[in-house]
């Protein structure tokens, strides 16, 4: 197998980068466009601050307690 005749010119490091570049670009768009396809909101953090907001509600009592 003779490899990709455009990068025959480059060295090792340089081959390395190349690659590299292009596995990372790949992964940020799978995951950019995964975003897009489910919409982009983020369950855990939603949970999150629901659970933050109930928290508060139940230790702020209405009655105020006598100092």
């Amino acid at each position: 197998m003779s490899g990709f005749p455009g990068l025959s010119f480059l060295g090792p490091k340089s081959k390395n980068a190349v690659v590299a570049g292009g596995l990372t670009a790949f992964v940020f768009g799978v995951y950019f466009y995964t975003m897009k396809a489910v919409g982009g909101t983020d369950e855990l953090q939603m949970a999150i601050d629901k659970f933050e907001d109930q928290k508060q509600v139940e230790t702020n009592p209405k009655v105020p307690s006598k100092v």
